[in-house]
C-alpha cells in the first residue's frame, strides 16, 4: 500500500511541477501604434504658368504673397496683380482664397487689376481665376511649372 501510495505521490508531484515549470511560448505583445501619417498641407508655393501661345500669365506664390505678370513673347513682363495669399492649413485636393490687391505695386502698373480683390481656385493641380483687360473677361488656368 505504501508503493501505490508513493506512486500516487510521486505521479503528483510529477504532474505539478510540470504543470507549474511549463514554458509560456505566447508572447505577450504590447499593440503596436499605427503610424500615423502626418499629412502636410497643400503647398502652392512656386512659379505658375498658363499654357497660351503667345502672351500668357505668370504668378509666383511665396510668403504669403501672389504676383502675377503678362509676359510677352520676347519675356518682357508687366504687372497684372500683386496680393495676398492665404496658404491652406490642412491637407486638400481643392482650395480657394481670397487675395486683397496690394495697391502700392499695381496702382503704377499700367496693364495690373483695378479690383479690389481677386477670387482664386485651386483644383486638380490647376490655380484658376478671373482676368479683365480691355473690356473682356477670361478664366485663367495655371499650372505649376
Amino acid at each position: 500500500m505504501k508503493k501505490i501510495l508513493s506512486l500516487f505521490l510521486v505521479l503528483g508531484l510529477c504532474f505539478g511541477l510540470t504543470g507549474c515549470g511549463g514554458n509560456d511560448n505566447s508572447k505577450k505583445e504590447t499593440p503596436k501604434k499605427e503610424e500615423e501619417k502626418v499629412e502636410k498641407p497643400l503647398d502652392l508655393t512656386g512659379t505658375w504658368a498658363s499654357n497660351e501661345e503667345g502672351t500668357y500669365q505668370e504668378a509666383v506664390i511665396s510668403d504669403g504673397t501672389i504676383e502675377i505678370n503678362w509676359v510677352s513673347e520676347d519675356d518682357t513682363r508687366s504687372l497684372y496683380w500683386a496680393g495676398t495669399y492665404d496658404a491652406p492649413t490642412k491637407a486638400t485636393n481643392e482650395y480657394s482664397w481670397t487675395s486683397k490687391n496690394d495697391t502700392e505695386k499695381t496702382s503704377g502698373a499700367m496693364l495690373a487689376s483695378s479690383d479690389e480683390t481677386k477670387e482664386f481656385t485651386y483644383k486638380d493641380g490647376v490655380i484658376s481665376y478671373e482676368a479683365s483687360a480691355m473690356g473682356s473677361t477670361k478664366t485663367v488656368k495655371l499650372e505649376k511649372k
